[in-house]
């Protein structure tokens, strides 16, 4: 193995896609894919967001959320509703039918990341997740500078 590919964003980059792929395969047979997984989830933390802001945050094409939020609507989970600041905009909402799948949704987290933090001690445990809160936070005030 190279020494890039012990990077830390060669490590995480791994990490974070093998996660994804054990999460899509522990969810197998529910109605969710992993996109509408993603979705369901970002809304639960930002209830009545922009459609387009949501795109943003997700990381996709407005018109690939659009198809996304229109799945989700046919099954009952999510609301659209005219943004009364401007009429062109919608404002997402959960219904109560997404808790069940919410619910879900964080059970199969839990277990990923009881299986990825398995071999760590809960010292162990709780620096890594300091230090990636502390790298987000990083990351994440670049953006706004």
């Amino acid at each position: 193995m190279t020494s890039e590919e012990n990077s830390l964003s060669f490590l995480l980059a791994d990490v974070s896609r093998m996660m994804r792929q054990a999460f899509q395969n522990r969810l197998e047979g529910s109605s969710l894919s992993l996109a509408q997984a993603r979705a369901l989830v970002y809304l639960a933390r930002h209830q009545g967001v922009r459609q387009i802001d949501l795109a943003d945050m997700l990381e996709v094409q407005p018109i690939t959320l659009a198809r996304l939020i229109d799945q989700l609507a046919e099954a009952g989970l999510v609301e659209r509703h005219t943004d009364a600041a401007d009429r062109r905009a919608y404002r997402m909402f959960l219904t109560a039918a997404a808790t069940p799948h919410l619910t879900a949704i964080r059970d199969v987290g839990a277990a990923i990341q009881a299986d990825v933090l398995r071999d760590l001690d809960e010292q162990e445990a709780a620096a890594l997740l300091v230090a990636l809160r502390k790298m987000r936070g990083h990351l994440g005030s670049r953006r706004n500078r």
